[in-house]
């Protein structure tokens, strides 16, 4: 969850991980997922709202993952956010949750120059992207049946090495020879 003003950048946000909550089972379980997006978002948007010194009635507008993703953890953020909107007649927008990533280098500095390459891993999408501008993608390559981060996931896990994959895999290396 996050609170953000065009003129003033982040002003808030908040990060919870289900890592824990997955790790059992060595990769995330949809069903799981949604219910625990259910229970942690609105205690997320209060704790941003508090941080940042801010009235939900002082918030601009709404926007949300629309997907692709999880089709319940999307509802989630479907659901929680046209409710917001439409209590305090505010805008509702729908962000397309691979241009997010895409876009998400423009809130850092410095700037890239474009045109760049993207690497995006997300869930079930591995994808290598060209970004000329906003709004302007050029899809390279991309997995077929399988995300980069599901794969490592499973290599962890045939390897004992634990989960999330990635970073387990990354320390495993880290000590090899």
């Amino acid at each position: 969850i996050a609170l953000y003003d065009s003129e003033r950048g982040l002003l808030a946000d908040s990060l919870y991980s289900q890592v824990a909550l997955h790790e059992r089972f060595g990769g995330v379980i949809p069903e799981l997922a949604s219910r625990d997006h259910i229970r942690k978002t609105l205690p997320l948007i209060r704790e941003v709202l508090e941080s940042a010194g801010c009235l939900r009635s002082e918030i601009g507008g709404v926007a949300y993952t629309a997907g692709p993703g999880l089709v319940g953890a999307l509802l989630v953020a479907s659901v929680t956010g046209r409710t917001l909107a439409r209590l305090y007649a505010k805008p509702f927008v729908a962000v397309h949750h691979l241009e997010g990533h895409l876009c998400s280098v423009h809130l850092g500095e410095p700037l890239p120059p474009g045109p760049f390459l993207v690497l995006l891993v997300s869930g079930g999408h591995s994808e290598l992207i060209r970004v000329d501008g906003p709004g302007s993608y050029i899809r390279l390559a991309r997995s077929r049946d399988d995300a980069a981060g599901e794969a490592f996931d499973k290599v962890a896990r045939l390897l004992q090495l634990g989960y999330p994959g990635g970073p387990a895999i990354q320390a495993a290396a880290a000590g090899g020879q």
